[in-house]
């Protein structure tokens, strides 16, 4: 005869049990509608929340425009979505029913990881070389050179970006991919300027054809991160302090050109000066003016190559020669004694004053 306090017990811990199930079952949530708009700027990966939560079959996905949905199934990645709206059953999931054995007919809830990636375009974002980049140039040999400006991005393949990049973080924003960024643009850079044969002054003149040189070169790098870059902008290329000053002085000596007739023209342009100061003011101008023109005649007589003494007789040694007398219509300078034309007010020599 069985023991009915033993039956009892029995029945009793499976009336227990089944009303755990219940409860349990009764506890979850069941997802209907799967969708997410972003909340701020600066977002490329959402999880959305599953926590006790199931998806419901035959509920709704929402993928708005500028948006990919991805499902993710015990760490491996399922079904992605387009932009759309989706009824989720087991035709418009196949990679997840394949994974999981579902049959066709399958129709209870399920539990899935549900990633949105933002691929609308990321714009404005700032590159700079932190330090100058040594480039060799034709030109000027070794150049250290720096360079900023902006470059946009955006989601090309959420799958490679969630397998490399955001991984299972609840969120992925643009400021955590920056900083890889910007050294991957300053690496490839570096790279563009060393196999290119184009001198600096050419880079700095032609920037906007830099940046699309520079972007067909970084285009591999920004995919293997899942990512598409879409437009790449140098505002601008330059060198150090140092190395600027140089330059700088190295184009003024061009711009000058023939040191003679830069000279003419500064003294061509100063005798107006001092012809409308009379009295000290003028004499000093003069002396001035006088010894621009003697710096300028040394000048010239050191790069023209040494010409040969003219033949004649020899001088008698009886003694030097006696000066040769002045021509018509010149004057001995007061101050130097040098012979200069009698109608000059200053001395070219001494820049001297005359009465």
């Amino acid at each position: 005869m069985p023991d009915c306090g033993t039956t009892g017990i029995k029945l009793a811990y499976t009336l227990i049990e089944s009303g755990q199930n219940t409860m349990s079952f009764l506890s979850k949530q069941f997802i209907d509608v799967i969708q997410w708009t972003e909340p701020e700027d600066g977002i490329l990966a959402y999880r959305y929340p599953m926590e006790d939560m199931e998806i419901q079959n035959g509920g709704k996905l929402t993928v708005r425009d500028s948006q990919m949905a991805v499902f993710v199934n015990e760490g491996r990645i399922a079904d992605v979505f387009a932009p759309g709206l989706y009824t989720l059953t087991t035709e418009t999931l196949p990679l997840l029913t394949y994974i999981m054995n579902w049959d066709k007919a399958f129709k209870s809830p399920f539990k899935s990881d549900v990633y949105y990636f933002s691929t609308r375009l990321q714009t404005n974002q700032r590159w700079g070389t932190a330090t100058p980049i040594t480039i060799r140039d034709k030109e000027f040999g070794a150049v250290r050179m720096r360079g900023y400006g902006i470059y946009t991005y955006k989601i090309a393949d959420p799958k490679v970006f969630y397998q490399k990049v955001s991984g299972t973080r609840d969120m992925y924003r643009v400021g955590d991919l920056e900083g890889q960024l910007r050294n991957t643009i300053v690496a490839r850079m570096t790279d563009t300027f060393a196999q290119s044969s184009v001198p600096f002054l050419d880079m700095a003149a032609n920037q906007q054809e830099l940046g699309v040189k520079i972007a067909e070169n970084m285009k591999p790098a920004f995919a293997d991160f899942g990512l598409s870059l879409e437009a790449f902008v140098v505002e601008n290329i330059s060198l150090p302090d140092e190395l600027q000053k140089i330059l700088d002085q190295r184009i003024g000596m061009n711009m000058i050109g023939d040191m003679g007739k830069y000279t003419q023209f500064q003294v061509a342009q100063s005798m107006p000066i001092a012809a409308a100061n009379e009295g000290g003011g003028a004499a000093g101008i003069g002396v001035g003016l006088g010894a621009g023109l003697t710096m300028a005649q040394s000048m010239m007589n050191a790069v023209k190559p040494p010409e040969a003494p003219p033949a004649g007789p020899a001088a008698s040694s009886g003694g030097p020669a006696a000066p040769a007398a002045p021509a018509t219509g010149t004057k001995f300078c007061i101050s130097c004694g040098k012979p200069m034309p009698r109608s000059a007010k200053f001395c070219p020599e001494c820049g001297g004053a005359q009465q």
